[in-house]
C-alpha cells in the first residue's frame, strides 16, 4: 500500500492534525496492554509444563498461529476501515482448494481435480481468487450499497458450497511442491511461515502507524462523510481493503495446505470465531477506526499461548471454541469499561 491508496489530492507535507497525533500516540500506548498478560500466561504455562518455554514448543506455537494471524491481520484491516468480512475463513478454504482442483491430476487423487493447468501456476492462482472474491465482497459493499455483514456472511456459505462442490466433500492431495514449498519448508532454521507473518504484520504496522494511507484507513472507520468531506476517496480505498483482506487470506491458506500436504472440504471452517476473539482481545473496535496491527498480533499470540497452555495441561481440544467464545465476552466487557463507549 502506497500514498496513492488515500485517493487524495493534498500536498503530503501536510502534517497529522494534532488530535490524530494524539489518537495515534495512545494506541501506540494500548499496544502494549496485553504484554503482562502474555508475560502471565508464559509463567503459568511454565508452571504447567517446562516444555512451554523450550525453543521447540515456542515454534511450534508460532507455526500453528502463523495462518490464523494472517487472517487476523487481514480482519484487522477490514474492521479498522469500519466493515466486516465473514467471508475470509471461507477465502482461507476456497482459494487453495481452486488452485489444487484444477492442477491435481485425477489419475492419481483417484477422481478429484481436472489437472487443467500446471503446477507452477498454483501461487498465482490462490493469490487471484482471494482477490477476486475480495473484489466481488467489494462490488456488493461498495457500488451496490449493500450490508457487509450481510454480504460476507453470505459469501462465506457460497464459498464454503463451492469447496464442498469441486472437492466432493474430500480431501486434496498429491498436491504440486509450489503449494507445499511456503507452508512447509524451514528458513534459517525457522519455519517460512513465521517469516512471512512477522513480515507482513511489519509492513502492516508501518503503513497504518506512519503513512497517509494508514491515516486514511482510520479516518474511514472513524467518520466516513468526515473522511470524505476531507478529499480521500473512501469507496476507492475500502474495496481496495477488501482485495487485500482476500488476498492475505488465501495466502494463509496456501500456507496450512502446504504445511498440511493436503486441502480438505472444511479448511478454515469456524476459523472466524479465532479471528474475531483475537482481534477484539488485541483492541481492534467492532465499530471501526479504532486498534492496532501490533495490538492484534499479541491477540493472536495471547489465544494461541492460552490454547498451548490448556493443551499442555491435558484439557480436551474440544473446549476451544467455548475458549474463543469467552474471550470475546470479556474483551467487549473489558472495552465497554475502559472506552466508555458502547459496542454497536
Amino acid at each position: 500500500m502506497s500514498d496513492t491508496l488515500s485517493g487524495t489530492t493534498a500536498p503530503p507535507a501536510a502534517p497529522a492534525p494534532p488530535a490524530t497525533r494524539r489518537t495515534l500516540a495512545l494506541a501506540r500506548m494500548r499496544d502494549l496492554a496485553l504484554v503482562p498478560a502474555i508475560i502471565a500466561v508464559a509463567i503459568v504455562g511454565f508452571i504447567v509444563s517446562p516444555v512451554f518455554l523450550q525453543p521447540d514448543n515456542i515454534i511450534n506455537v508460532l507455526q500453528s498461529m502463523s495462518e490464523i494471524a494472517i487472517v487476523v491481520l487481514a480482519e484487522t484491516l477490514v474492521l479498522i476501515a469500519g466493515k466486516m468480512d465473514l467471508s475470509l475463513e471461507s477465502t482461507f478454504g476456497l482459494a487453495p482448494g481452486v488452485a489444487a482442483w484444477l492442477i491435481v491430476d485425477p489419475a492419481v487423487t483417484h477422481g478429484l481435480g481436472v489437472h487443467a493447468l500446471p503446477g507452477a501456476l498454483a501461487v498465482p492462482l490462490v493469490l487471484l481468487t482471494g482477490a477476486l472474491i475480495g473484489a466481488f465482497n467489494g462490488l456488493l459493499i461498495v457500488r451496490f450499497g449493500l450490508n457487509g455483514f450481510i454480504v460476507t456472511l453470505g459469501m462465506l456459505i457460497v464459498l464454503r458450497g463451492l469447496l464442498t462442490g469441486i472437492s466432493g466433500g474430500k480431501t486434496f492431495f498429491a498436491l504440486p511442491e509450489s503449494m507445499t514449498y511456503l507452508g512447509s519448508t524451514s528458513w534459517l532454521g525457522v519455519p517460512a511461515s513465521i517469516w512471512i507473518t512477522l513480515a507482513l504484520f511489519a509492513v502492516a504496522v508501518v503503513v497504518l502507524g506512519y503513512t497517509r494511507a494508514g491515516r486514511s484507513l482510520y479516518a474511514i472507520g472513524g467518520n466516513v462523510d468526515a473522511a470524505r468531506a476531507a478529499g480521500i476517496r473512501t469507496d476507492r480505498v475500502v474495496w481496495l481493503t477488501l482485495i487485500i483482506a482476500g488476498t492475505l487470506a488465501a495466502l494463509a491458506g496456501l500456507l496450512i495446505s502446504g504445511r498440511l500436504a493436503s486441502v480438505t472440504a472444511a479448511q478454515g471452517d469456524g476459523a472466524i470465531f479465532q479471528v474475531f476473539a483475537a482481534a477484539v482481545i488485541g483492541g481492534v473496535s467492532l465499530n471501526g477506526g479504532k486498534g492496532t496491527v501490533f495490538g492484534a498480533f499479541t491477540g493472536v499470540l495471547l489465544l494461541f499461548m492460552i490454547i498451548n497452555v490448556l493443551t499442555l495441561g491435558g484439557v480436551p481440544a474440544q473446549w476451544t471454541n467455548f475458549l474463543n467464545g469467552a474471550v470475546i465476552l470479556v474483551a467487549l466487557v473489558v472495552s465497554r469499561i475502559t472506552g466508555g463507549k458502547a459496542q454497536t
